[in-house]
């Protein structure tokens, strides 16, 4: 009886309300995730010696850390959406296939990860840096991530799967436990303290590893206790393909729009490495600083689409309109918060990283220029969520192209040309953003009409 009131709210609950209780704890979440991403960096930067080098080097690893979490999330996005019109449909054979095909796949992307981390990361780390010491330390960051990325894999199917079923304080609580193993291990390991081997860079990914499959271990224990009326048995795991199409014709976009993050990050190196060292650190801290606020917007998106896609399920034509409407606008509200504290608090972040008077300058810069696209990118990332509960994969994919890549990478090559001319021409690039997220946001909004018409005003 606990379980269907939990389900029940899906479809009864005021939506404000319901979308209120459900992005909560999504939002701490992932702004948690964040934080100790954060931390991570803090701790590093102010190491004893070459802390600046290191965290240049946590820089070049941030997009394969990126990947990961994106084909990990996005895997667990296709599963959640699914996972919730099933229930919404009653049909509770197919929500247990659905979960058991999740756990399949993430056995098989964390064989691709481990393969990657003990072939792959010296290449590429040689395409991103040619200092010895740095890349010594991204080939060492990124084999202990990937080898051990079962924790972070895991973690976001458990996540989704809890999330669907209406337990997402419980996933929150996954979170949390690995944030705070996390920032408990940072400064032990990284700088030796209470006995253990001054480690460096080496601790840090010791450090985040281990907080990861905390989360996951957590997160699978809620999903057995929790989760009753989805079993997990070996023979639901037996791949069923039509199951994973449906998974990835709904999570391919989610991960399509992480990658190009990862990617979008990675080339952004590249562009920003011919102007200054100094440019690729304090892009690196600013993207960091970035994730606090848009991974907000990502933990509404996570609430919204299991609401839109349950009631759609249902056929309540007004519950969908009321998920598309009270998701757009608890967006705006966070990101115009965001914005404001971004643009007062850009000097104390600064000064948190210990940077030198030039990548200290150029960070500053980005914080303050670059969160003046937070509403359009916001507002984008929502849309990505409602287009994904209203089989708008397209639309969704196409937005994920136009803000992370089409209109990224030319155009801040394009201004770093100006850059390499002059260093106070930096602030530039920059700009990019800006453009990137206004014009796709309005072309988002144009494919929004398009499907209310297509979808939403179908429904009874």
């Amino acid at each position: 009886m606990k379980e269907e009131i939990t389900m029940n709210k899906l479809g009864t609950m005021k939506v404000n309300k319901l979308m209120l209780s459900m992005s909560i704890p999504m939002i701490l979440s992932m702004m948690l995730q964040a934080v100790y991403n954060i931390v991570d960096s803090a701790f590093v930067a102010n190491m004893p010696e070459n802390g600046e080098m290191a965290l240049n080097a946590l820089t070049l690893a941030f997009p394969v850390q990126m990947l990961m979490v994106a084909i990990g999330i996005g895997t667990g996005v296709g599963t959640n959406a699914l996972l919730s019109l099933s229930i919404g449909q009653s049909n509770q054979e197919k929500a247990a296939k659905v979960a058991g095909n999740s756990m399949f796949l993430g056995i098989v992307i964390y064989i691709v990860f481990l393969l990657f981390g003990l072939f792959g990361v010296e290449f590429y780390a040689s395409s991103q840096t040619t200092n010895p010491e740095i890349k010594e330390m991204v080939v060492t960051y990124l084999q202990i991530c990937c080898i051990a990325s079962m924790g972070i894999v895991f973690f976001s199917i458990f996540e989704k799967l809890l999330q669907a079923t209406g337990h997402s304080v419980h996933s929150t609580i996954a979170q949390i436990t690995g944030a705070v193993v996390n920032i408990i291990l940072d400064p032990i390991m990284i700088y030796g303290w209470f006995g253990c081997p001054a480690m460096g860079v080496s601790g840090a990914a010791y450090a985040t590893v281990i907080g990861q499959i905390a989360s996951a271990l957590l997160g699978l224990i809620f999903h057995l206790k929790q989760n009753k009326e989805i079993p997990l048995k070996f023979l639901y795991m037996k791949p069923n393909f039509g199951i994973i199409k449906s998974i990835y014709s709904i999570g391919l976009p989610a991960i399509i729009a992480q990658a190009l993050m990862s990617v979008m990050t990675y080339g952004m190196n590249i562009i920003l490495g011919t102007i200054s060292e100094s440019a690729v650190t304090a892009y690196g801290l600013y993207y960091k600083v970035q994730q606090f606020i848009l991974f907000a917007a990502f933990g509404l998106r996570d609430a919204i689409t299991p609401i839109v896609s349950f009631n759609r399920g249902m056929g309540s034509k007004s519950r969908v309109k009321e998920g598309i409407r009270y998701g757009l606008l608890y967006t705006v509200i966070i990101m115009v918060i965001g914005l404001a504290l971004i643009e007062i608090l850009a000097v104390p972040f600064s000064v948190l990283f210990g940077l030198s008077g030039e990548t200290s300058e150029i960070c500053i810069s980005a914080m303050r220029i670059i969160s003046l696209s937070f509403i359009f990118a916001g507002m984008n990332i929502a849309y990505q969520g409602i287009f994904q509960a209203l089989d708008g994969g397209l639309e969704s994919l196409i937005i994920s192209i136009l803000r992370q890549f089409l209109f990224v990478l030319p155009v801040a090559w394009g201004f770093s040309l100006l850059a390499r001319e002059s260093s106070n021409m930096l602030w530039t690039v920059w700009l990019t953003f800006i453009i990137a997220e206004g014009v796709s946001c309005l072309i988002a909004t144009v494919f929004m009409k398009k499907i209310n018409r297509r979808i939403v005003d179908n429904l009874h």
